[in-house]
């Protein structure tokens, strides 16, 4: 458990109330600035912890079970908090509630399929998702950093609508694999 890949994977999980107190109600572009930092280097942790995991041959289960929680977790927060202060509104907050629902659906099934054995290994296409998650929300987080630059907010909600058209498509992927394990 006490790997260095595990401890990276950990430490997301872990610097999440961080995050959620900087983009809480009313966050200044300071406070953008400062979890715009935090984001990327909790990104940069995402990434590392596979690729140590990997390399040094230190895939363990509670690696493999806590990096999509710390991702879910991550991205879940920073979706609920641009919301809840505004950075997401009207229509683009649908982006965002699709791959909530995804995520959580996704987790579901995979826990079902988990009891009956299955096993379902995590797609191209859903590495990609993430992502796009994950730079989409970035943008949206540097977006409140620089206001003056309303591209890079733009940025942002496109990346974030193309991250929702994947999350459609992986999810249905995934569903379309669990219907036939659901007799």
């Amino acid at each position: 458990m006490l790997s260095l890949p595990n401890l990276l994977t950990l430490s997301r999980i872990f610097a999440v109330p961080l995050l959620v107190f900087l983009l809480w109600p009313r966050p200044t572009w300071w406070d953008y600035a400062l979890a715009f930092g935090l984001y990327c280097l909790m990104g940069i942790t995402d990434y590392f912890d596979g690729y140590l995991a990997r390399a040094n041959g230190q895939i363990s289960k509670a690696g493999i079970f806590l990096d999509p929680i710390a991702d879910k977790i991550m991205v879940a927060s920073v979706i609920l908090l641009l919301v809840f202060n505004g950075t997401l509104r009207g229509a683009t907050v649908v982006a965002g509630l699709v791959i909530l629902l995804r995520e959580i659906a996704v987790s579901g099934l995979r826990e079902f399929l988990a009891g009956l054995q299955v096993s379902v290994p995590v797609s191209r296409l859903a590495k990609w998702k993430t992502t796009l998650q994950l730079v989409a929300l970035g943008g949206l987080i540097l977006g409140g950093a620089v206001p003056q630059w309303a591209w890079v907010h733009d940025v942002g909600v496109a990346a974030l609508w193309a991250a929702a058209a994947l999350t459609l498509m992986t999810g249905w992927d995934y569903l379309r694999l669990g219907v036939r394990h659901m007799d």
